[in-house]
């Protein structure tokens, strides 16, 4: 029995033409509708009945006029013409998952349903995945762009962050590569709404600081999926729009995103950053801010080598969050907690070279860090292969390592095998060792 199909979906065929393709990456969804009805004979009128688009919408995009931005309607048009999440930059659609006959698992069962080649651990990420992007997609609010000169309500901030918050959820366990068209999306909808729309002075500012929040979200995203210079022009547009909004927390975040990245090149320059992060959100900035900034500041002093600048920035971080009242804190430092400090303690001592106060610090945390939070749960545990090794204890080192190999298979993120690199090249000359040498070998297959 076969799938059924929407009358508007593509054949085959033409989604996998070159400017079909080309089209689809682009999100150019009027050159999409425009090949849709010329090659498949598919009309402007189905087209819009079943993305949920004006018809003289669909007609102004295929003319060239305008552009879709927002995630929803992305995911809608996907959905509408049967175009795969792949190649959107999106996660496998619901429909996917129907139209395709579930493959068997390899492992029996009553075992952990880890195979060989992570083939089990995949999956069931794939469908952590695609639960938390439809549960989070089902819960946001339409807030459709208004018409150019049309003034908009003080609400419509605080929904917009409601809904940035949510959206945020999807970095538990997505990669950069699958949400950053995502959260720029959301980005550009909302320059555009501060464009085109009227509004108070408090509204446009409190709109600037919801702008200053996505872009960090957006740039967090690029950075993750290796588009650094994405990542950066992000990060200092919120830098920008935070300091026009005079919202100094976000202001400082920017810093400290931005003081992250020129650490790889300019380690005195990504200090100096870090430092002047700390010093524009203020001692007035909430608990969690503060925690979050200086545990940055941490890192940066420790990737510089310097032991006590390290010491006293993690104090630092320690004291915010033994400050924390309970008062309502931003909810983008709402990750920010004491395991959090605990793991970037351990980091902090692998990069000065302390495994044996490194070692017992990621252990405790990492025993009780869920595996659902894949990205972020390898590359705690490539530092804690490092301090392993600088301990000399080569073959712990190469079992936690391909823990970590395990994990990072099939998320959208660069950082997790850039930063197992030095310790699998390290592991190289213990090849002799069995341990070593099928770790050696997964990584180079």
């Amino acid at each position: 029995m076969t799938a059924y199909h929407p009358p508007t979906a593509l054949p085959r065929a033409l989604l996998n033409r070159e400017d079909m393709r080309a089209a689809i990456t682009a999100h150019d969804f009027g050159t999409v509708f425009l090949l849709a009805r010329a090659e498949a004979r598919i009309s402007y009128s189905k087209i819009a009945a079943e993305c949920g688009i004006k018809p003289e919408r669909v007609g102004a995009l295929a003319r060239g006029d305008g552009s879709v931005t927002t995630f929803q309607k992305i995911a809608t048009i996907a959905d509408a013409l049967r175009i795969p999440g792949h190649m959107l930059g999106l996660v496998p659609r619901d429909w996917e998952a129907v139209e395709q006959p579930p493959r068997q698992s390899a492992a029996p069962i009553g075992t952990t349903g880890t195979t060989r080649d992570g083939d089990s651990t995949v999956r069931r990420r794939e469908f952590f995945k695609t639960s938390a992007t439809a549960g989070l997609a089902a819960g946001l609010p339409e807030l459709a762009p208004p018409a150019i000169g049309r003034r908009i309500g003080r609400d419509v901030p605080d929904r917009l962050r409601q809904r940035t918050a949510r959206l945020r959820r999807l970095d538990d366990v997505l990669g950069g590569g699958d949400t950053y068209r995502v959260y720029l999306g959301e980005y550009q909808s909302t320059k555009a709404m501060i464009r085109e729309a009227r509004y108070t002075e408090r509204t446009g500012r409190a709109l600037l600081s919801v702008l200053a929040e996505q872009a960090q979200q957006a740039g967090w995203a690029a950075f993750d999926a290796g588009k650094h210079a994405d990542a950066r022009g992000l990060y200092e547009a919120s830098h920008e729009s935070a300091t026009e909004a005079g919202d100094a927390s976000l202001a400082g975040n920017a810093l400290a995103f931005l003081a992250y990245q020129r650490l790889d090149g300019d380690r005195a320059a990504g200090v100096e950053t870090a430092e002047q992060s700390c010093r524009t959100a203020g001692p007035d900035a909430p608990p969690g801010v503060r925690a979050l900034l200086h545990e940055r500041l941490a890192w940066a002093y420790a990737v510089a080598g310097d032991e006590g600048g390290t010491e006293r920035a993690l104090s630092t971080a320690q004291a915010a969050l033994d400050d924390n009242d309970g008062a309502p804190q931003p909810d983008w430092v709402a990750w920010v907690d004491r395991d959090e400090l605990r793991i970037m303690t351990g980091r902090c001592w692998t990069e000065l070279r302390r495994p044996l106060r490194a070692v017992p610090v990621l252990e405790d945390v990492l025993a009780r860090y869920g595996d659902t939070h894949a990205r972020d749960k390898s590359l705690y545990l490539s530092w804690l292969a490092e301090s392993y090794l600088a301990a000399r204890e080569v073959e712990q080192a190469a079992t936690v390592a391909s823990r970590a190999l395990d994990l990072s298979t099939g998320v959208a993120s660069v950082r997790p095998r850039q930063r197992l690199e030095p310790t699998l090249r390290a592991l190289g000359p213990h090849r002799d060792l069995s341990l070593v040498a099928v770790v050696l070998e997964r990584a180079r297959a």
